[in-house]
């Protein structure tokens, strides 16, 4: 049996195991997902002791690994390398090659709701390594990017970074995340993002957004996941905005990393509702 992990601390909030172990039964593979609680100061260990054992076919990497388990890897893919974020992990006879599908999960995500990004106008909250990812994606497609961050010096670094790839098309800065700047911010704006954990279990009564700066003909994208409907995306709806929940995202960059262990198409429609049913909501 092939086996593949979620690293990260915590890990019990993700529904990454229920959608993958439903897509390994639906195509009678012989594989199983688990989740894998890894401390900062045990990652090296585990990253070279467990990832390169010939069972293992790779691992999943989240919060708070995204960035520093990048030293313990042999090779980086294209996106991986260009972000500097990891969140896929592929083993081949113990050469661990590191890859970021969050890029094509954000990328789906949003086309659905917002289709062309060009000329659009996007808010950012976070500059962490979900940050990198979905800055990336933004950054080479918007016409404007603003990235709010409670730590200023994260947030300007991650802007500095992303206005000088080549890919970038979009006039990128940074704030400070205050409520002043943030509604400032969204007065012209055409897309929300938040790409913080803020809102996750256990923390469902949090915001990153007061729900009066929120407005119809806003799109608002939430990475978090878990729970389906955070209160950011319930405020959001309430106030007349299209809503994107973490789930597309969650599904779809999960269908790339099925791909890229298993060689196979990935069952989008099956992963999706099995992670729905657990969330208890309604596929995407």
């Amino acid at each position: 049996m092939r086996v593949c992990y979620l690293l990260g601390h915590p890990v019990s909030h993700s529904m990454s195991a229920v959608m993958q172990n439903a897509a390994f039964k639906e195509l009678d593979l012989d594989y199983v997902y688990k989740l894998r609680d890894v401390k900062p100061d045990e990652l090296g260990e585990c990253v070279n002791c467990l990832l390169r054992e010939p069972q293992v076919r790779g691992a999943n990497v989240t919060i708070p690994h995204k960035v520093s388990i990048i030293e313990f890897l042999d090779e980086l893919d294209g996106d991986a390398s260009i972000i500097g974020a990891v969140n896929t992990i592929v083993n081949k006879d113990g050469h661990l090659t590191g890859y970021n599908t969050d890029v094509t999960g954000v990328k789906r995500a949003l086309g659905e709701k917002y289709g062309d990004l060009a000329g659009a106008k996007t808010v950012m909250i976070g500059a962490g390594g979900a940050a990198k990812a979905i800055g990336y994606h933004l950054s080479s497609s918007c016409k404007k990017l603003r990235i709010l961050n409670r730590t200023p010096k994260r947030a300007a670094k991650l802007a500095e970074y992303l206005s000088g790839l080549a890919e970038c098309s979009a006039t990128v800065s940074a704030s400070p995340l205050s409520r002043g700047n943030m509604a400032e911010a969204l007065e012209d704006a055409d897309i929300l993002v938040n790409a913080t954990p803020v809102g996750m279990i256990p923390g469902i009564d949090e915001t990153p957004v007061d729900s009066d700066l929120l407005r119809p003909g806003l799109v608002v994208f939430d990475a978090v996941y878990n729970p389906l409907r955070t209160r950011l995306i319930r405020e959001a709806e309430e106030a007349g905005a299209t809503t994107v929940t973490g789930l597309s995202m969650l599904v779809y960059q999960g269908a790339e990393v099925f791909g890229l262990w298993t060689g196979r198409d990935a069952p989008e429609n099956l992963m999706a509702r099995a992670a729905s049913e657990a969330l208890g909501g309604a596929a995407r």
